[in-house]
């Protein structure tokens, strides 16, 4: 393929596909490790990335109206903590002179998304309210359903299509044509009474029976719901008022061991590669003292960060409610850093707007407020930039400094959270008695009893192989006996 067609490919995709496992992976995935038609996916993929200039798709070379039109932008997150890919079919309407545009928007934002948060699935939703023939739009649609079955591999959860009008009905059987079945299974209608099983009231507009009171607009450029600045102390409770002064020292001390360790294992954590749930649901329970070190980490060009993706948050059940996030600078400069959330209300990040020193790891807690508990469809931005000046990195110094940093040097990196529903600790969580917890729920100990009966079955195969073997090796050697016998037998009765 690269020999036949190299002049067909940009060498920044050849060169990430050469470097990206995770990239690899899911085109394997998505074409069910079949490999002639990965290959023909890639092919096909790569060439449309070239033709469409993907690579070097930006905000300044695309049209400012198409941004300010507002029918495609990425805002909230669904029930199981996919990003929202919002298609708002009334602003759209057909113009052959501007398709081409229009599907560079799409791939924009779907590039711009990927890369943001390493490939993580979107879950598009058509909002076909107020909708009619006018807008109904096959060339556009096709190209959408392309983006995800045939240009982003593993890149789709599901198609949430909302108040569909029943004279579009003839359109979308042409539409499940072009899909595949499992594309099918992935579209999911709704209306007002239902939509709620996917999406949550807190992220649907009003319009569509929520509470959201989002309005999309352009400039800034929205693509997520950070805000800031982002309180250290967060805001004001009784529970944070008669913090005693004994723990706040034991919250130091045990940070700072934290940070011991983290130093002294952190070639071999930076290594170590990210395992299955099943693996680290093992390694917690058999090693409780181990869940402490990070078990990932995102090698960016000024930080290392661990995790690497998501932050591990006890229920109200479990009661965990720190986590531990290491930065190390690995540059020769000062590199700034703030953190931001789309839930300031409920975080305490210290320290939230600091600077770490070269060749240096700082440890940032973040912990939940008193009756507060994490979700799924909260998450972090962790924003950093170099500094020039060798001193001076005050709060006021700081403060201009992010005034005057351009953009483009800005480095970005977004944590999700994960709530821990058993009584698991995690790979970070900071609450002492995380390793004393009880067992487990039904589903926990459901799972570790098909386990159990899958390794005993495993046991039993192998006992009956050793047993079979051992009654041939009998029967053998009987047989032997049998012979050699025989044999003396006949050479005695020669002689005789």
């Amino acid at each position: 393929y690269l020999l036949d067609k190299s002049d067909k490919y940009d060498s920044r995709d050849v060169e990430r596909l050469q470097q990206d496992d995770k990239w690899v992976e899911n085109y394997l995935i998505w074409r069910h490790d079949v490999i002639d038609d990965t290959l023909k996916m890639i092919d096909e993929s790569f060439q449309w990335r070239k033709e469409y200039t993907v690579n070097d798709l930006t905000e300044s070379i695309l049209p400012k109206w198409l941004f300010e039109n507002g029918t495609l932008f990425l805002h909230g997150y669904d029930k199981e903590g996919y990003k929202l890919f919002w298609f708002r079919v009334k602003h759209h309407t057909r113009d052959p002179k501007q398709q081409l545009e229009k599907k560079k928007l799409v791939a924009f934002w779907l590039e711009h998304y990927s890369k943001r948060d390493h490939g993580k699935p979107l879950t598009v939703v058509f909002d076909m309210s107020e909708t009619g023939i006018s807008h109904i739009d096959l060339d556009f649609v096709r190209f959408i359903v392309n983006c995800f079955t045939d240009y982003y591999p593993n890149f789709l959860t599901k198609i949430v299509i909302f108040e569909m009008p029943w004279i579009m009905n003839a359109a979308f059987k042409i539409v499940k044509g072009w899909l595949g079945p499992e594309a099918i299974s992935m579209l999911k209608f709704t209306n007002k009474s239902d939509v709620q099983e996917y999406i949550s009231g807190e992220y649907l507009p009003p319009h569509m029976g929520g509470t959201d009171s989002f309005k999309y607009s352009y400039p800034p450029l929205v693509d997520d719901d950070f805000q800031t600045p982002l309180c250290e102390n967060g805001p004001i409770t009784s529970e944070d008022e008669h913090e005693s002064k004994e723990e706040i020292d034991a919250e130091t001390k045990e940070t700072g061991e934290l940070n011991e360790e983290h130093s002294l294992n952190q070639k071999k954590m930076n290594s170590i590669e990210q395992i299955s749930k099943s693996e680290e649901t093992d390694k917690t329970e058999s090693k409780p003292k181990i869940t402490k070190k990070a078990l990932t980490t995102f090698k960016g060009p000024l930080l290392h960060i661990s995790p690497a993706e998501e932050l591990y948050f006890g229920s109200k059940e479990t009661g965990e409610k720190k986590c531990l996030i290491v930065l190390t600078n690995v540059t020769k400069n000062i590199v700034a850093f703030k953190v931001r959330t789309t839930a300031p209300e409920k975080y305490r990040v210290k320290p939230s707007n600091s600077s770490c020193e070269p060749g240096t790891s700082l440890d940032i807690v973040v912990s939940l407020h008193g009756g507060f508990a994490a979700s799924l469809q909260d998450r972090f931005l962790i924003m950093a930039a170099e500094m020039d000046q060798p001193s001076g990195a005050g709060v006021p110094e700081l403060t201009q400094f992010w005034k005057e940093v351009p953009r483009t040097k800005v480095m970005e990196h977004r944590l999700r959270c994960h709530v821990i529903e058993s009584s698991k600790p995690s790979s970070l969580t900071l609450k002492e008695n995380a390793f004393n917890t009880p067992a487990k729920n039904n589903e926990d100990l459901h799972i570790q009893l098909t386990r159990l009966l899958q390794i005993n079955k495993r046991l039993q195969e192998q006992i009956d192989r050793c047993l079979w073997f051992q009654q041939l090796s009998v029967v053998l050697s009987l047989l032997s006996v049998t012979v050699v016998a025989f044999c003396f037998y006949l050479a005695y009765t020669q002689r005789s």
